[in-house]
């Protein structure tokens, strides 16, 4: 597993984007070890975001583990520009990957942490060949594309039939949910399953950025 502890993942899409550096930095402050990025593409999602050279420009200030969410329809032509940025971790959508298999081989291959995304929508039982060559399963708790999003409670059900599969399979697979997670909700995630927990609005939008990620830290426990 990439953690051995629950972590917070704040996601820099509801950051200052003219200020990632200080955003980075509360999220060290914070206590967090993971720092989430979304990479959108326009295509996909219908949103655009950053890329490799953002994620190149973070590598040099921090070291904390950068997770790069893919949330792009060519992740397989493109996968190693990121490794070469310096992600850690690297999560690509099961609706979008017409070579899955290669793909996340690709990113073991690198050292790096391969992740795969499901939609709301999307069963658990689609990603039944791809468990064993996962270190993470990212499952989005609202429609990707957009931060600030309302959670879709079924995802509780969601996170206990994927976390009752990994130990029926004996497998150190972490559970990653993003979307609409905050200081409400984030006890009972963690309860149900959740490993690793993304939340970007509730962390920077908040007074206190740094207090919400360690109290989230908290009530993960």
């Amino acid at each position: 597993m990439i953690s051995k502890r629950k972590e917070v993942a704040p996601s820099l899409l509801s950051a200052d984007f003219t200020n990632l550096g200080e955003a980075v930095r509360m999220v060290a402050e914070g206590g967090a070890g993971i720092v989430h990025l979304d990479v959108m593409d326009g295509h996909f999602v219908p949103n655009l975001t950053i890329g490799p050279p953002v994620i190149r420009a973070l590598r040099q200030i921090t070291p904390l583990l950068l997770d790069v969410h893919l949330m792009i329809e060519n992740a397989d032509e493109t996968v190693h520009d990121y490794i070469d940025a310096g992600a850690d971790m690297i999560s690509v959508h099961v609706e979008a990957s017409r070579h899955l298999h290669r793909t996340l081989t690709r990113i073991a291959a690198a050292g790096r942490h391969p992740g795969v995304v499901l939609n709301p929508a999307t069963p658990i039982s689609i990603i039944d060949e791809a468990l064993d060559l996962v270190d993470f399963v990212l499952l989005m708790s609202v429609n990707p594309g957009f931060g600030g999003q309302t959670f879709i409670p079924t995802a509780f059900r969601k996170v206990e039939q994927l976390a009752r599969e990994i130990h029926r399979r004996r497998l150190d697979v972490a559970i990653q949910l993003d979307g609409g997670v905050d200081l409400d909700n984030i006890a009972a995630l963690s309860q149900a399953g959740v490993d690793i927990a993304v939340a970007g609005s509730a962390v920077f939008n908040s007074d206190d950025p740094v207090k919400t990620i360690q109290q989230m830290l908290k009530r993960m426990l």
